[in-house]
């Protein structure tokens, strides 16, 4: 039949002229049925995921902290035979604390906002007796025997009670930052040595804000000459990383 060799026009869409889009309209949409994805097969992709950011994340995490574990490395292991070290290294070091302290002038800050610069720190009540003030004037001294290194480390006195700080101590303190702290809130941070008082001994943070060494107590020019040693070196197994400023 002549019937018979007529193209149907939905197989065979060619044939449809076009004047004829009526056709494309009476044809049937044609469906594709797609799988749904194995629920295991999710769960096992998305902990490879999961796995490879934490890895990440790590890798950062050792990048940023080689300098500062690579100045320890050297100070610590790699160093001559008989290398003596004044102070004592804390284990495990203490991160800054964030909790908040006054300036003399009364703004409130965050004690971890000292983060970035080594710091040589002391503890006294603000009354500051004549101990207090020599020990001052031995953490100043410490601070300006370091020559041009001296940029790299702040002085900071941590300053106790509630007594006001007498007006002839300032023009010493020109260069310190002081802070008022709680004594309780400062002791869960630093601890002095067994039978010893916090206000004994000077406190050296690192500029990522862990306290790491604690000299021991003795105002005295040998003691100063040693603690001048530790500091020495320190700031020159970090000179590759650490840089004068926050």
């Amino acid at each position: 039949m002549s019937g018979s060799k007529l193209s149907d026009p939905v197989s065979n869409p060619k044939s449809l002229s076009p004047t004829e889009p009526a056709q494309w309209e009476d044809a049937p949409l044609g469906m594709t049925v797609h799988t749904l994805p194995n629920p295991h097969e999710v769960v096992l992709v998305d902990e490879k995921r999961t796995r490879a950011g934490r890895w990440k994340m790590l890798a950062v995490l050792l990048v940023c902290a080689s300098p500062v574990i690579a100045s320890y490395f050297t100070y610590y292991v790699i160093r001559p035979e008989g290398r003596r070290n004044h102070g004592e290294l804390i284990q495990p070091q203490r991160i800054l604390p964030a909790m908040e302290v006054s300036k003399l002038n009364g703004d409130k800050v965050a004690l971890n906002s000292l983060k970035g610069q080594w710091l040589l720190v002391s503890v006294a009540d603000a009354a500051c007796d004549e101990a207090c003030q020599k020990h001052l004037y031995f953490q100043r001294q410490l601070r300006e025997s370091l020559g041009k290194e001296k940029d790299r480390i702040d002085w900071v006195w941590l300053a106790t009670g509630d007594a006001p700080v007498d007006e002839k101590l300032m023009p010493a303190l020109s260069q310190a930052t002081v802070l008022r702290v709680s004594s309780q809130s400062i002791s869960e941070w630093l601890q002095p040595a067994a039978g010893q008082q916090l206000s004994e001994h000077l406190y050296v943070v690192d500029p990522m804000g862990n306290w790491m060494m604690r000299f021991p107590p003795g105002i005295e020019l040998a003691a100063a000459a040693k603690a001048k040693k530790d500091l020495d070196r320190l700031l020159k197994a970090s000179a590759f990383w650490d840089t004068p400023g926050r």
